[in-house]
């Protein structure tokens, strides 16, 4: 009988190590998951078990305990970014107990919006996606394909973005249309949800006549909003805008503009995801001339990581060069596919 009872003291004390090893979490459901926090972002948490073939993706809003002692990079809506392992604080079941240089304090589980393993690689740091549309028809021989891709990749204290459009239709009897349009930035993560950004533009759009146009700007930015279903941020500052136009009698043209973002990026409604963003840009060397840059996306979430998009980009200039229009616009749908 003794040798029964040392064999099962022996069989939870291996248990319980095996357990302080792992990740563990409880569902509002009372489900108990025990493996490893791959990473939690937008709402959704990748948690991985021994026993499934795929990493489970669960709502963080549906996460009522979790206990790691690994040490994660964490964001807070507050926008503070810190090293700390996480746990359910056993006086209040809603908040979790983090530490910042050394100082345990609790915070509130809904506050937590980023979880990512410290020293965690390159690649799990990275989200990209693309997707394409071919559009074909025997009325007048229309041929038409897109494309449109990007990337973000977060550090600690920084972050980069990219991302690249391209659109091209043949028609006969018509004129070839050819708009391409791509960005790249750096962001700097300041106290209190500010940030700083850097970026580059670029656009080129033979509905305008314009061959490339490339305005590079620099401004500070604020994160009104940034939590688990959303985020809302502004930033602005100053642009040097160059441009080439597709007409050889118009000479290249530079100038400095002042300009204002806005961005909103609504992530948790269900499958559905919103991302929008306008650009307010008025001349400061160029008297009267205004320009905006508008973008509307909307995403649909299917398996494997597929998705079915539809978008709109608008783009107005008060001042164009002679024959082009002052607007011009786009309305493309596409499949595609993402990885993070």
């Amino acid at each position: 009988m003794k040798l029964k009872y040392l064999a099962l003291a022996g069989l939870l004390l291996i248990s319980n190590l095996m357990f302080s090893q792992k990740d563990s979490l409880i569902l509002i459901n009372k489900d108990v998951l025990i493996g490893k926090i791959e990473s939690m972002e937008k709402n959704i948490l990748v948690f991985e078990t021994p026993y499934s073939d795929s990493d489970f993706k669960i709502k963080w809003h549906r996460v009522k305990e979790v206990y790691s002692d690994r040490t994660f990079t964490v964001t807070l809506t507050n926008g503070k970014r810190f090293q700390s392992s996480i746990r359910t604080d056993s006086t209040d079941i809603k908040k979790v107990i983090l530490i910042n240089e050394g100082v345990s304090f609790s915070e509130d589980l809904s506050k937590v919006i980023l979880l990512d393993p410290y020293g965690s690689s390159f690649f799990s740091r990275l989200e990209f996606n693309i997707d394409f549309g071919i559009t074909l028809t025997k009325a007048n021989n229309l041929k038409q394909v897109s494309m449109n891709s990007s990337f973000l990749y977060d550090a600690n204290k920084w972050g980069v973005y990219g991302n690249f459009g391209l659109i091209r239709s043949t028609q006969d009897n018509t004129e070839e249309i050819y708009r391409m349009d791509a960005a790249t930035g750096f962001q700097w993560f300041l106290p209190k949800d500010w940030y700083a950004e850097f970026s580059v533009n670029f656009l080129s759009n033979n509905e305008q006549k314009i061959k490339l146009r490339t305005t590079t700007r620099i401004g500070p930015g604020y994160y009104f909003s940034r939590n688990n279903s959303l985020v809302f941020s502004a930033s602005a500052g100053f642009a040097l805008n160059n441009e080439s136009s597709t007409d050889p009698l118009v000479d290249p043209n530079t100038s400095a503009e002042a300009y204002l973002g806005v961005y909103f990026n609504k992530y948790d409604i269900n499958d559905f995801s919103v991302l929008t963003s306008v650009v307010f840009s008025p001349s400061l060397t160029e008297g009267s001339r205004f320009r905006t840059d508008f973008k509307l996306d909307l995403k649909y979430d299917l398996p494997w990581d597929l998705y079915v998009k539809v978008g709109t980009t608008y783009n107005y200039d008060s001042q164009p060069v002679e024959g082009a229009t002052k607007g011009d616009y786009v309305f493309e749908t596409g499949f595609g596919w993402e990885w993070n």
